[in-house]
């Protein structure tokens, strides 16, 4: 765009390969920049039936054509936006393909070129096919009439200037415009080398490869006396190209597109609708007469709502959420600024009450500056495909969609690419990447990384005094972190969105174009059978387009609650209320001040841990507090030591104003939360909440002009009102640093529930809590390990002895997850164990729940389905302990599995052809005699032994511990522990552990031995670095 204003040119088109993506954001930006943009694709045309797999020219060519397609107005952008869609639901195969029938059907306000070399007419000229070339030039000179033009371009790429010398020949005789285009695909002349990587990152290539696509050297952006130099004589070519620019006018729609939602009998609106079950359930969370702040704020809120035109909106999540309950899948409270409507708590789209939090509304819709509401949800993890499945069967399949995602290339992952394809080994390019900061706290950009990291500017940097080999190899390393700076921040591939789905009043391809995208585990795709049904835009621009969209997020934690009060349900017959607690529980918070924040919601790093210790947190208000204060702005500005030295008395809490005292006294005159700063505008300057949030939006945008403007307006109205000019300007300038990082106090105090809830189970059903939490990681070792050694050191409720007794997994009593036995002991899951799958597991339950527990490894295998419990699985469970209840000693069972294996095979094989039936038994019963074996005379595996085949198949130890013997001395010299990890700063420190593996590698740069160490201790395991001079 910068480059078109540039160049003075009055418009400018975008012709992204067969797709989209890129249009919505382009003409934003292009109006913005006054510039008119020309909405276009090149789209990919099937030499036949888009549904059928033809390649031109026999099956070594490509099944498909280039046609550039520009949309002329709002019918040609809808037509569009539909071939471009149905090119990928019903044409895809190697791209998303559109044929003829369809450029027919939707061809009205579509101005057509005919592409480049890979267009069907350049085919045809160029194979000196001239009949073919004047068939297919008159096809599409009959559709598209005045809107079709012969194109050619201005470059030097091989066989082009033969091609515009024919396509000038074919257009007389057929008497058709000629168009000049400027195929670019990259900025400058010079970006050349840069693309060229790029090409090679996305197809596999090494750079050195002569064999792939190269592009042309002057693919870049031409200005229009470069082009016309190519095309002397000949102005009409480039006059045309103004034509069409003159020809078009898109008006793109921001209007909101909102589905209706399907009304009762009787019923006349959705407002109509809205209102009355807001007033009822407002009445259930109440009671029948309304207080007076109730009554006043719920008035208010509808009133907003429905003169917006929100009801539908409102009433929609309503319902899935609704659905979702009726059908037992657990729902957070509620998340982001929906948890600030009283509307939403009534119809149960949360469950926080915001009169009781002093949450605000005015944060969730701005009744002065209108924009869609934003409501996402939390689910249960496992169970949130079910809720998306009742939207779609509600609102219709081809009405509902997920959303387009695109990763960019990062930093480190650029330099990784671009080494790969230079042909930098991996452990260089690696070396080299890890030097760049990467956190979700601070990150650096390539080119903010070699000013900043020595070692960086150092491979970077030539000197004088540098040999002929040192300037070559620095030489190699600058040239991959210029083309790593210039190609940081591209999209490197498209991917689905993990929560977005939106929802349209009808037919997602009316309104936005769609693509597909594999699902899970599939290929390419071809069509939605292995595909799913994605947006071609993005969230940004789907909001930006009006567009419904939600997130339908999977929270971990809600189906670990959910375990939980399962669990205890199943042993007690009742579970807790939680919705019924009271926030203020003793034990609770003691546990909390107590550092035992593993598996609490939102609490489990080191820093906030630290933080509810320092603090010493007693009230639900300190949890809020330090949800708010635990993100990079309030940590970097301090904000947290301030609140801990005031609350634990340490520092005095000053109020600039008195004004101020009851806003900010719930977080000791610290400025938390974007609520605060709104309700400060509203006391002191005497605004609506409304106009509060513009101010509080500003703030946040980090805007200076902006800031400046509407502080400005803060201070003058707030002096007007009496208040001294020198207090005004002090509390402004706490607003513009403290309020820019202030963080949404609805979300927090949403988000601080599930942490209470999490936290008190911990401490009044550690069992039942702690076996759900491991039953979350399934998988994942280091979490299970993590949660096992907390789970050894609670504090039981009415328990003589502290912590919970983890049992080794055992075929008589596993379920798939942990299960709690008894009020203090931990059944291991079968699903924790390696080598042993769903179907295998499925198995052995049902042979246990249908005819009791297995007496025998021969009993076992007697009655579970072979063909999924096979030798490897069955081998596992040995190892992990799993079959000791079935006597012997595990060695035994090992060595007795192909004679129990081979026995039982022989009676499935003969229950299935019915032989067993012969002498009258019936197969169950025959299935039940069990022959007396003994079990092979070996010895049993060492302590050693047994422990090494755990871990093995367990990733850890849990019938013991290599270490065990040495706890004593091990308590004594260590300073710390493996899971202190993440809280170790630059120190000296001592580990007690045991080495469980040892990788020893060469230095690629320097040509030294280093290693790599697996170490381990009772509170799980890590990975050290142990350099060449100690090595």
């Amino acid at each position: 765009i910068d480059r078109a204003l540039e160049f003075e040119q009055p418009a400018l088109a975008i012709t992204d390969h067969g797709n989209l993506h890129g249009a919505w954001e382009f003409q934003e930006k292009a109006k913005k920049a006054g510039l008119k943009p020309i909405i276009g694709m090149e789209a990919y045309v099937a030499p036949g039936d888009r549904r059928a797999r033809d390649r031109v020219g026999g099956d070594r060519g490509k099944p498909y054509f280039h046609l550039v397609l520009l949309a002329q107005n709002s019918t040609g952008y809808k037509n569009l936006v539909k071939l471009s869609s149905l090119a990928y639901t019903e044409g895809f195969y190697a791209k998303p393909r559109m044929d003829r029938e369809l450029l027919a059907r939707y061809n009205e306000g579509i101005v057509v070129s005919s592409a480049c070399m890979a267009g069907e007419i350049a085919h045809h000229l160029l194979c000196e096919e001239y009949d073919q070339a004047r068939a297919v030039a008159s096809w599409y000179a009959d559709v598209f009439r005045d809107r079709y033009y012969l194109e050619v371009q201005a470059h030097d790429s091989e066989n082009q200037a033969t091609l515009n010398r024919r396509i000038f020949q074919l257009a007389e005789e057929l008497n058709l415009p000629v168009l000049a285009t400027n195929d670019a695909h990259f900025l400058n002349r010079t970006d050349h080398d840069a693309h060229d990587v790029l090409l090679c990152i996305g197809l596999g290539k090494d750079f050195s490869d002569t064999n792939r696509i190269r592009y042309d050297e002057g693919l870049y952006f031409k200005s229009a006396p470069e082009i016309a130099e190519s095309f002397p004589g000949r102005s009409d070519v480039l006059e045309n190209t103004l034509r069409i620019a003159d020809e078009t006018a898109i008006q793109f729609s921001k209007q909101y597109k909102v589905p209706s939602f399907p009304l009762p009998t009787g019923v006349e609106s959705e407002n109509e609708l809205l209102i009355r079950l807001a007033e009822e359930g407002a009445r259930e969370r109440y009671g029948a007469e309304l207080p007076p702040n109730v009554r006043e704020r719920l008035d208010f809120e509808l009133g907003v709502i429905t003169k917006t035109s929100y009801a539908g909106y409102m009433l929609i999540v309503a319902d899935f959420i609704r659905a979702a309950r009726e059908k037992g899948i657990p729902v957070g409270p509620g998340r982001g600024s929906a948890a600030g409507s009283l509307v939403a708590y009534a119809l149960k789209i949360t469950d926080v009450d915001p009169l009781e939090f002093d949450l605000l509304f005015e944060r969730f819709l701005n009744p002065d500056r209108v924009s869609m509401p934003d409501i996402d949800v939390d689910f249960c993890f496992e169970r949130r495909g079910e809720v998306i499945e009742y939207v779609r069967q509600k609102y219709g399949r081809d009405s509902v969609g997920q959303i387009i995602t695109f990763g960019t290339l990062k930093s480190r992952a650029a330099i990784k690419d671009v080494g790969r394809t230079l042909g930098f080994t991996p452990s260089e390019t690696d070396y080299l990447a890890k030097l760049v900061p990467n956190h979700p706290n601070f990150s650096l950009s390539v080119k903010e990384a070699i000013e900043r990291i020595p070692e960086i500017r150092e491979f970077y940097t030539t000197r004088k005094d540098d040999g002929r080999e040192v300037k070559e190899r620095k030489e190699r390393y600058r040239q991959l972190l210029d083309y790593a700076m210039k190609l940081e921040g591209l999209s490197r591939h498209a991917g689905v969105h993990a929560a977005g789905v939106v929802i349209a009043p009808g037919p997602l391809d009316e309104y936005v174009p769609i693509c597909t995208q594999p699902s899970k585990g599939a290929g390419a795709g071809n069509g939605a059978e292995d595909s799913v049904v994605v947006t071609q835009y993005d969230m940004t621009a789907l909001e930006h387009a009006g567009m419904l969209k939600i997130d339908f997020l999977g929270l971990t934690t809600l189906t670990v609650i959910s375990d939980t009060l399962r669990s205890i349900r199943e042993r007690t017959g009742s579970a807790p209320d939680l919705d019924a607690l009271t926030l203020d529980d003793v034990e609770t918070y003691r546990m909390l001040r107590a550092g035992r924040t593993v598996g609490v919601f939102q609490f489990e790093s080191p820093l906030a841990t630290d933080l509810l210790k320092s603090i010493r947190a007693d009230r639900f208000d300190d949890l809020v507090a330090s949800n708010a204060l635990m993100r990079p702005g309030p940590l970097d500005a301090g904000m947290h030591r301030v609140y801990m030295r005031r609350k634990r008395g340490e520092e005095p809490v000053k109020y600039i104003l008195a004004e101020l005292e009851p806003i900010l006294k719930s977080t000791y005159g610290v400025i938390t939360y974007q609520e605060q700063v709104m309700r400060i505008a509203q006391a002191l300057a005497g605004i609506s909440l409304a106009e509060a949030d513009v101010l509080r939006k500003a703030v946040g945008k980090k805007d200076a002009e902006l800031i400046r403007s509407e502080l400005g307006k803060f201070i003058e109205k707030s002096v007007a009102r009496g208040h001294s000019r020198e207090s005004i300007e002090e509390i402004a300038s706490q607003l513009e640093t403290f309020g820019r990082y202030g963080f949404g106090k609805s979300h927090s105090v949403a988000y601080s529930i599930i942490s209470y809830h999490t936290a008190w189970l911990k401490t009044h059903h550690p069992a039942d809590f702690m076996a759900a939490l491991m039953s979350s990681q399934i998988g994942d070792t280091d979490n299970v390990v993590k949660y096992i050694n907390e789970a050894r050191q609670l504090q039981v409720p009415g328990a003589k002895e502290p912590g919970l007794e983890i049992l080794p997994p055992d075929v008589n009593e596993s379920g798939y997850k942990f299960t709690v036995i008894g009020e203090t002991k931990i059944r291991f899951g079968l699903g924790g164990i390696r080598n042993v799958g769903r179907a295998a597991i499925d198995s052995i339950i049902n042979a246990r729940q249908k005819d009791g527990p297995f007496r025998s490894l021969f009993d076992l295998c007697d009655r579970i389905d072979l063909r999924v419990c096979n030798k490897r699985v069955l081998e596992a469970l040995a190892h992990a302990g799993a079959m000791d209840s079935l006597g012997g000693h595990r060695a035994q069972l090992a060595a007795a599995l192909d004679l129990a294996i081979r026995e039982a095979s022989l009676k499935q094989e003969d229950l299935i052809t019915g032989q067993a039936s012969l002498f009258g038994a019936s197969p169950d019963e025959t299935q039940r005699v069990e022959t007396s074996h003994v079990l092979p005379n070996v010895q049993p595996w060492t302590e050693s032994e047994r422990l090494a085949k755990e871990k093995e198949i367990l990733g850890f130890y849990i019938s013991g511990h290599p270490l065990e013997r040495f706890r004593t001395e091990a308590e004594i010299f260590a300073t710390h522990t493996v899971a202190d990890l993440g809280r170790w700063r630059p120190e000296q420190m001592t580990l007690s552990v045991v080495v469980t593996s040892i990788r020893r590698q060469m230095s690629k740069r320097t040509g030294s031995e280093f290693a790599r160490l697996t170490i381990e201790d009772f509170s799980g395991s890590a990975e050290v670095l142990i350099f060449p001079e100690k090595w």
